[in-house]
Parts: structure tokens; sequence; C-alpha cells
């Protein structure tokens, strides 16, 4: 049984060494603390210890390895709500200025953009006819969406450009 015990206890590091290099999603990290618990349990029952203090010891093991998971997880989920701050995901609501203006009777008009001290080629989001007028050299204008490295932007508002 103390062989066992040890064996789970290597075995539930090991499992907690690869959660955190593999994307398992906690599943590995689970396995590798329950793992880590039966065979802490296995062990220290093998090596004579009163039934009482392996339990209390368990539990105190679970409930470390349940707040470190709980600890884990919201620091991910604060990560995971952020914004992007770097790659062309970043543009994305941010104010720019048209550079130049693309000929109106174009059928798919592309502009350049000022953004974020970059040049881009962008195009209007939408350009209907009850819109009053088309992007002028000068517009502040809002990045919505970027595919390749082409911008969709929109007019910007008035209170999107006041400092």
């Amino acid at each position: 049984m103390l062989a066992s015990g040890i064996i789970l206890m290597v075995a539930g590091a090991a499992l907690l060494v690869l959660e955190a290099h593999v994307a398992s999603y906690g599943v590995l990290g689970l396995a590798g603390a329950a793992a880590l618990i039966a065979g802490m349990v296995l062990a220290l029952g093998a090596a004579g210890v009163p039934a009482g203090v392996v339990i209390v010891l368990a539990a105190l093991l679970a409930a470390v390895a349940t707040a470190g998971a709980l600890v884990l997880a919201g620091a991910a989920a604060r990560v995971r709500g952020r914004r992007a701050h770097t790659g062309p995901e970043a543009l994305v609501g941010r104010v720019g200025v048209v550079r130049s203006a693309p000929p109106v009777a174009l059928a798919a008009p592309r502009a350049q953009v000022l953004v974020d001290g970059a040049l881009w080629q962008a195009r209007p989001s939408s350009l209907t006819p009850e819109e009053d007028e088309p992007l002028r050299a000068g517009d502040a204008v809002v990045v919505e969406d970027i595919k390749g490295l082409t911008l969709t932007v929109r007019r910007a508002e008035r209170w999107e450009v006041e400092p």
C-alpha cells in the first residue's frame, strides 16, 4: 500500500506539472489533485497513522488544492475579459483620421486611415444612400472591425473625438 501511495503522489505531481503546460481546461489539474490526495491517504494509512489524522490531512490538502484552483480560475477569467493590447485586434474601437478619401464613384471605396501612427486601408462600414456624406480627408473615424490588412470604419461621433 505504501508503494501504491507513493506512485499515486508522483503521478499526481506529474499531472499538475503537465496541467501547467497543456491546455486541458483543468481536467489534468483535478486528476492530479485527486491522485495526490488518494496517494497521501494510502501512504499515511500504510505507515500506521490513525484514520482521524489521515482524514483531517486529506481534507486539508483538498481545501488547499480547491483554493488554489479557484484563485487560478479567477485570474484566468479576469485575463479573458480584457481587450487586446497588441496586434491588429487592439485597433478595434480606436479613433483614427481619414488621410485620403476614395472617389465616390468607385464600387468598393477604399480610404487611407491613420490609426495609432500607422496608415491602413479602410472601407466604410455602411455607405447607404441615406447617409449624408461619404468619408472625406480629415474626418474622424472609429475602427469597427479588421479583416486582413483592411479596416472597417464608421464616422466618429462627437463624444468619441473630444478628449
